[in-house]
């Protein structure tokens, strides 16, 4: 089955918008002009020109309304249906969406083929006497290989960051330090616009707290990705959309959001669209101050003496950040585009902690001494990031051409200063100085980015596509801690470096599907070079390491009657060590507990199987899927402590992990006023491996659900109730607890339909903590670590010319109109 790019997804979207609908409406028999007696069109978002994919197509006699024949559109929302000799009428379905019938169809053998054109669906409204209708698509929309999450229906999205938009995505989780993982892996590639940003270089998904709600359309879930998607990502892929329009005139949107703990923001994202060109901008401004804690409690184990510490801790994480973005397309003609987009974010931090140490020997009872440290952190984060791409269709409908570069200019400067305090067990004064130590931190990236794909169509349903991608990386890590030693900063031995990060990738790859009947496939093979190059410079150690590596890729599809379809995929897929997993520093935060990345470490190489389902009956969807993966060449982080106390968690590669698991994904209507989504996934991981002697096997069954309940309470108001469960599982190292959480949210439709206020409360019962325990030989530790508590958001949404009016039947769509081949 085929999975669309981004980029095919803009040209789609234009061009679907120029076509007419007057044939799905008119009221006068259309005859069929095919003696293999076809019925061909197209299914299409009326407000947006998206394709529709698994959208149904019912055919029915006039004379009895007997159901004669059927199919599901593909992934470019295509259908064929076969019939006899005979006037029909057709009813095309989609979940969210209201129905189309298309009247009086005669068949006969006078012509070919009949092709009803493209057929507009327009999102369900709850206002049924409004003559608008708010232009919102469902919250999901499924396919085979492919989930589609639409941001604006969540209540639970609004006033929050893409990292609170990921975590209420079903099979998506977010750990405790912003980790994403997607079925239970952490190894998943998230891009932005299809595309790798400059926000996820030096803190990985935490970058994604920058990243406002209010400038995001919606995400796209790939589980199993083709030959067309980069290797990297073993887990799959989550592509963050942004917001764009290429309506007709001004149009746009304005957000703001107060909120408790400090969460204050402002967005707006404005479209102005003339014949020729498109201009689209927008901006976020945001003020937040998230507090948070975590505790632990160890014992390390020694010949003669057991040595136990309690730890507690508090933060406060003060963001002051600004999203700009702007860019405009040009349309040569119908034909040829010119999309020219640029992005600048820069974020403001400043961090405080005190961490508590209580130290004992041998049992609680014993108290030994009293210390603190404090954080005082100011971090500037730079980000901008500028792309170009150009689009050319030929004649036929899906032969494209497509380029595009991109480059990415990235910078962190961090300052940190540590301040220790001592005292008596007691609390009193222990007389003994302050010990000062400072961290500075200066972080760079350059990346460039060329991408050359090329689409061509055969036959009735065959496409073969062919494209080549070329990426250069270069960072640097600038590091020094030092301490305050008779009043002289001196520098820490062995912290005191620069460590330099160069990495080129080359790819090629081709794809070839075709269709017949109900049976589709789609084969694939990818190339990728890869050259990655770490430099410690004060130590002139240096770490060459060369991949070249193929990644074959096939989808095997079925349509089966009555609305059903099945996929057979499988791929393979690879995890690169990325950036901050080969750096060697070490956070600074908690003197007793350090994480590092790992010079030395080598990349994942992944089998992924998968068996995917699809049902549509009524107004209910089910998704599910049996996965299998095989990893070659595990990572994991492995806590180690010394015989101080003193524990290093950094990335290993272990031996080998099998998992296996079953998804499942629902999105119903019991009524018109409530709207169910559920979501369960349960998988086994079986992990192999040892280091310096020590076993790290571990074999864990787990699961987490969610479940959305969405019902309208009155004319304009929806409220929203999500609850999540994490369920226990066990580490290489331990285990980890359940964790559970509920979510709620309000909304009412204001300004005539062209506004929304919303109010959430994020983990209403307080319950979000990451509970657990890492042992080793010589350790056991025991955490809770709560990354903010209870969210209370109160938001504004106001829509500027963004409810349309509905077509009536045989009412022609605005479009471009548009010239020939440029």
């Amino acid at each position: 089955m085929n999975v669309m790019s981004n980029q095919t997804v803009f040209v789609l979207f234009l061009l679907l918008m120029t076509s007419a609908s007057s044939a799905q409406t008119n009221t006068k028999p259309t005859i069929l002009t095919s003696v293999d007696y076809q019925i061909n069109g197209q299914v299409v978002d009326g407000n947006q020109g998206m394709p529709l994919a698994y959208a149904s197509v019912a055919v029915f006699r006039s004379i009895d309304s007997i159901s004669v024949s059927g199919a599901l559109t593909d992934e470019e929302g295509r259908f064929t249906v076969k019939v006899e000799a005979g006037v029909y009428y057709a009813r095309v379905d989609y979940l969210g969406y209201d129905a189309m019938v298309i009247p009086n169809i005669l068949v006969d053998d006078s012509k070919e083929t009949l092709d009803l054109g493209k057929i507009s669906l327009y999102p369900s409204s709850t206002n049924l006497d409004e003559v608008l209708i708010q232009a919102e698509k469902s919250s999901i929309q499924m396919t085979l290989d492919k989930k589609i999450f639409n941001v604006g229906k969540d209540l639970g999205n609004a006033g929050g960051s893409a990292s609170d938009i990921l975590n209420n995505i079903p099979s998506v989780q977010v750990g405790q330090e912003d980790e994403v993982s997607l079925r239970g892996s952490e190894n998943v590639r998230i891009l932005i616009d299809g595309k790798p940003s400059g926000l996820l270089t030096f803190k990985g998904a935490d970058g994604l707290q920058q990243l406002q709600a209010s400038m995001i359309e919606r995400v796209e879930i790939i589980t199993n990705p083709s030959a067309r998607y980069d290797a990297e990502g073993i887990g799959g892929i989550i592509n963050i959309v942004m917001k764009k329009d290429r309506s007709r005139g001004l149009n746009g949107t304005f957000d703001l959001t107060l909120g408790y703990p400090d969460n204050y923001s402002f967005g707006t994202n404005l479209n102005y669209r003339t014949e020729k060109l498109n201009f689209f901008a927008g901006y976020s401004p945001n003020y937040k101050n998230t507090p948070g804690q975590n505790s632990s409690y160890q014992e390390l184990y020694t010949p003669d003496t057991l040595f136990i510490y309690d730890l507690y801790s508090k933060r406060h994480r003060k963001q002051y950040s600004h999203n700009f973005r702007f860019g405009a397309d040009y349309f040569f003609n119908a034909k040829n585009i010119l999309t020219s987009a640029f992005s600048y974010n820069r974020s403001q931090n400043n961090r405080t902690s005190i961490v508590e140490y209580r130290d004992y020997i041998f049992d609680l009872a014993q108290p030994t001494s009293l210390s603190t440290r404090e954080q005082d952190q100011k971090e500037t984060e730079p980000n901008l990031e500028y792309s170009l791409l150009y689009k050319r269709s030929f004649k036929r409908d899906g032969h494209e051409l497509s380029g595009e570069f991109r480059y990415i200019d990235n910078w962190e400067d961090s300052d940190q200063l540590f301040t220790e305090k001592y005292y008596l067990p007691d609390g009193s004064a222990s007389g003994a100085p302050d010990f000062l130590q400072e961290s500075l931190n200066k972080e760079t990236e350059k990346q460039y980015l060329f991408q050359i794909d090329y689409v061509k169509p055969f036959g009735k349903e065959g496409r073969f596509e062919l494209g080549v991608k070329s990426t250069f990386r270069d960072l640097s890590n600038d590091y020094l801690v030092q301490s305050f030693i008779d009043n002289n900063w001196e520098a820490v031995p062995g912290l005191d470096n620069n460590f330099l990060y160069n990495e080129d990738i080359h790819a090629l790859y081709a794809i070839l599907g075709n269709k017949k009947n109900r049976f589709s496939y789609q084969l694939g093979l990818r190339t990728e070079l890869s050259a990655v190059t770490t430099t410690l410079l004060e130590t002139a150690e240096i770490n060459d390491r060369d991949y070249n590596n193929l990644f074959p890729s096939a989808h095997f599809t079925y349509d089966l009657p009555k609305d059903n379809a099945i996929q057979l995929s499988y791929s393979r897929r690879i995890h690169r060590p990325r950036y901050h997993e080969l750096n060697p520093f070490f956070t600074f935060r908690d003197s007793r507990n350090f994480w590092s990345g790992n010079p030395d470490l080598n990349p994942e190489l992944i089998d992924a199987f998968e068996i995917g389902h699809i049902k549509y009956f009524g107004n209910t969807s089910l998704s599910s899927a049996l996965y299998y993966r095989i990893t070659n060449g595990k990572v994991d982080r492995i806590r180690r402590v010394d015989s101080l106390g003193f524990a290093n968690t950094r990335p290993e590669n272990l031996s080998a992990e099998n998992a296996y698991g079953a998804e499942f994904i629902v999105s119903c209507s019991p009524y018109k006023w409530w709207k169910l989504d559920g979501s369960l996934n349960f998988f086994r991981s079986i992990i192999t491996g040892s280091l310096d002697g020590i076993s790290y096997d571990a074999d864990t069954y787990s699961w987490f659900s969610t479940l959305t309940s969405r019902i309208s309470i009155l004319r304009k108001t929806d409220l929203q109730i999500r609850a999540n469960f994490d369920a226990p599982r066990t580490t290489t190292q331990g285990n980890r607890k359940a964790t559970s959480f509920l979510d709620i949210g309000i909304s009412r439709d204001v300004f005539r339909n062209n506004g929304t206020i919303t109010f959430n409360v994020s983990d209403v019962f307080n319950s979000r903590r990451w509970r657990g325990v890492t042992q080793g030989e010589n350790f056991y530790n025991k955490y809770d670590f709560q990354r903010r508590p209870t969210q209370y958001n109160l938001s504004l949404n106001y829509r500027l010319h963004q409810s349309k009016k509905k077509p009536e039947p045989g009412q022609k769509q605005e479009g471009m109109e548009g010239g020939g081949d440029f």
